[in-house]
C-alpha cells in the first residue's frame, strides 16, 4: 500500500477537537458491516503490516469519521455502494467544517482522511470485497511547507542557556545535546534506558517506525553530557530521561518516573524561549537540524536515510532542496553579485 503509513503531529482527538468535528461512536450510524471491514484492516496493520499503534490510533480516527458521515448521509448503504460522487460529498465535508475560530481544516489535514480512505478501499478489494477502486480517488495537490531546521548557533543559544548547576538543568542539556546529536524522534528519546546507551562507543539501537532497527551514534559533546547527567544521578531508576516534579514512585524500576514526549516537547519550547530563537521549534525540529547538519556539510542522501531511520529515500530527500552544495557552489561561483568589488 503507498499510502502507509499516515504521519501526523497531532492525535485525532486533537484534529477532531481544532476541525470541530466530532469523535464519532462506531454505535451510532456506521453500518455495522463498515465497522467490521474497518476493524479487519487494523487487523491487518497491526499483525501484517507491523504498524505502530499510534499509526493505528490515527487510521481508526480518520475511517470512524468517515463511516459516521457515511451513515448518518447514506444510510441504508453499504460500503459495497461507495463511488466516487459519494468521496466528493465526503470531501466537501470535511472542507466545510469549521472550528471555534471559524477556521477550515487545513488541505493536508483533510488528505490524511482520504489517504486512510484509499489503503482501506485497498484492502476491501484484495479481499474480495467489492468497492470503489481506490485508484479513481486523486489527492490535490497540496502547498509546499517550509522545512524549519536551526543553525548551529541556535543549538549552542538553546543549550547555554539552561542552568546546569541543577539535576533537571543536566537532564535538559543532555537530552538537546542527544537529539541534535542522533535525529531521535521524541518517542525513542523517551523510551531510552540508561544501560541502553553505550557511550564507551558512543552509539546504540533503537527500535523506530514500523519496527525499524536502527544504530545512532552520538558525538562526543553529547556523550559528556549524558555522561555528566548520568553521574549525576542517585538512583537506581532504568529510564534514561527521568522526571523531578510530582510524587516519587520507584515501582518497576522507576519505570513510572520516565519523562514523556509531551514533557520533552514543553522542555524545548522552553529553552526556544529563554534563548530567543527566531524559529518556532519542536522536538522533531531538531531531528530536520541534526539531517540538515550532516548534509550541508557532505553527508550522502542514503546515509542521513539510514541514521533518521526512513524506509523511503524520497522522504530524505525533503532536505536536498537546502542542502544542496553543487548548487550552492554553482551560485557561487556564476552570481555576478558574487565577484569582488
Amino acid at each position: 500500500m503507498t499510502d502507509f503509513p499516515i504521519q501526523d503531529s497531532k492525535s485525532p482527538a486533537e484534529v477532531a477537537e481544532n476541525n470541530h468535528l466530532p469523535t464519532p461512536s462506531p454505535q451510532n450510524n456506521m453500518p455495522p458491516s463498515l465497522l467490521l471491514h474497518i476493524n479487519d484492516f487494523l487487523d491487518y496493520l497491526s499483525v501484517e503490516r507491523n504498524a505502530s499503534r499510534l499509526t493505528i490510533r490515527d487510521y481508526r480516527h480518520y475511517l470512524e469519521v468517515f463511516g459516521e458521515w457515511f451513515g448518518t448521509t447514506q444510510p441504508g448503504k453499504t460500503i459495497e455502494n461507495l463511488d466516487v460522487a459519494t468521496v466528493r460529498r465526503f470531501r466537501v465535508f470535511l472542507a466545510s467544517k469549521m472550528d471555534q475560530r471559524g477556521m477550515t481544516m487545513k488541505r493536508v489535514t483533510q488528505n490524511y482522511y482520504v489517504i486512510a480512505l484509499r489503503s482501506f478501499l485497498k484492502f476491501l478489494i484484495k479481499n474480495d470485497v467489492t468497492t470503489l477502486e481506490p485508484t479513481k480517488i486523486d489527492l490535490p495537490k497540496t502547498e509546499s511547507r517550509s522545512l524549519k531546521f536551526l543553525e548551529r548557533d541556535h543549538i549552542d543559544r538553546m543549550v547555554t542557556s539552561i542552568d546546569t548547576s541543577k539535576i533537571e538543568g543536566l537532564r535538559d542539556r543532555a537530552m538537546l545535546e542527544l537529539l541534535f546529536s542522533t535525529g531521535l524522534r521524541v518517542s525513542e528519546l523517551c523510551k531510552l534506558n540508561h544501560q541502553q546507551v553505550n557511550l564507551e562507543r558512543r552509539e546504540f539501537g533503537v527500535i523506530g517506525k514500523g519496527g525499524r532497527a536502527r544504530v545512532v551514534f552520538i558525538s562526543d559533546r553529547a556523550a559528556d553530557w549524558v555522561q555528566r547527567y548520568m553521574d549525576a544521578r542517585d538512583d537506581e531508576y532504568k529510564p534514561l530521561f527521568i522526571r523531578y516534579s510530582g510524587k516519587k514512585n520507584e515501582e518497576n524500576n522507576g519505570e513510572k518516573m520516565r519523562l514523556t514526549p509531551r514533557s520533552v516537547e514543553r522542555m524545548v519550547k522552553k529553552y526556544v524561549r529563554v534563548a530567543r530563537i527566531p524559529v518556532d521549534a519542536t522536538v522533531h525540529t531538531l531531528r530536520h537540524s541534526f539531517a540538515t547538519d550532516l548534509l550541508s556539510n557532505g553527508a550522502d542522501l542514503r546515509s542521513v536515510q539510514e541514521m533518521l531511520g526512513h524506509k523511503n529515500i524520497a522522504t530524505t530527500q525533503i532536505y536536498t532542496h537546502i542542502t544542496n552544495k553543487q548548487l550552492r557552489d554553482v551560485h557561487a561561483k556564476f552570481h555576478s553579485g558574487n565577484g569582488k568589488k
